[in-house]
């Protein structure tokens, strides 16, 4: 079985996408149909950055989506490759429901967009932090968590492989937590260059806000099923859609147990798709044996036809 998985924030850098844009019609298309849907120049900004611009959450969203889906149609155009199952992390959750059918790809980039909009303003900036925990777990850490509230929201964010998980909430409280993970025999603590404190419930008027967005867009039916952050399971449900990406933001991201169910269903080979290679490096340690590839760029397209 083939599963294709989906990047999410963090692996965005300038210069992604550039050289499919140049060699594939189809990629070319792509980053038009999103400088139109957005009406503004978002290839450059892929292409040539700033990084400064880039890293902007409302920027990164629509970017690593579009440079997905570039990556995504070239491969099919050029392979006819088939998934099983389609998984993304956090926002690569649209890029596999784009894969999948269910999202036409211009309403995607601009929900994601919004969605960066609205995490980013949900809290000031400054007051919310994130950190990953490597080396303590699951249980350990939630006590962690609970221990070092005192009154604030801290908590698991993204449950990502064995031993790593990363934290969210307000500042304070990840400082703390972080201090306390290391009394506990984390093996590292250390706080994430990130501008909001995503995946806990200080992201609920986001979620309030996403919710009117996705009350406007048409969902299709889904081809392939996607195993969801929420629920670690796979959803083909049209009607369950929108309420699974409200759910998401508040909620922590199940990429171990997504990743562990893939591998019991027999799945034995993952393409990761699009800008980065975090998705493949994570699921190394969960899926031995397995074939792991990656394409983001033209030279990745021959490893993967190979």
């Amino acid at each position: 079985m083939l599963a294709f998985l989906f990047p999410g924030q963090g692996s965005q850098a300038a210069g992604m996408g550039r050289d499919l844009f140049e060699q594939f019609d189809v990629a070319r298309r792509t980053f038009e149909e999103a400088n139109d849907a957005l009406k503004f120049d978002l290839a450059s900004l892929c292409f040539s950055g700033p990084e400064e611009d880039l890293k902007l959450t409302e920027n990164t969203q629509p970017a690593i989506l579009t440079h997905s889906v570039a990556a995504l149609r070239v491969l099919q155009q050029e392979t006819g490759l088939k998934a099983d199952l389609v998984a993304g992390h956090s926002l690569g959750e649209y890029s596999a429901l784009v894969a999948a059918g269910a999202l036409p790809f211009a309403d995607a980039v601009k929900t994601v967009r919004a969605r960066g909009q609205f995490m980013q303003q949900a809290v000031p900036v400054g007051e919310g932090a994130m950190a990953a925990i490597l080396g303590l777990d699951p249980e350990t850490l939630r006590q962690v968590c609970e221990d070092a509230s005192q009154g604030r929201v801290v908590a698991p964010a993204n449950f990502n492989s064995a031993g790593q998980v990363v934290i969210a909430g307000h500042a304070d409280a990840v400082g703390r937590a972080v201090d306390l993970a290391k009394e506990k025999g984390a093996k590292r603590a250390l706080p994430l260059p990130v501008s909001a404190p995503f995946h806990c419930r200080l992201m609920q008027p986001a979620a309030d806000r996403l919710a009117e967005v996705l009350a406007g867009v048409e969902i299709g039916e889904l081809q392939i099923p996607v195993v969801t952050n929420v629920e670690a399971r796979p959803n083909k449900d049209a009607t369950r859609v929108r309420e699974l990406l409200v759910t998401q933001v508040c909620a922590p991201v199940r990429w171990e147990e997504s990743m562990n169910y893939m591998v019991e269903q027999g799945v034995s080979r993952f393409v990761e798709i699009g800008p980065g290679k975090v998705l493949v490096g994570l699921i190394k340690r969960l899926a031995r044996g397995a074939t792991l590839q990656n394409l983001g760029t033209v030279a990745d397209l021959e490893a993967v036809k190979a």
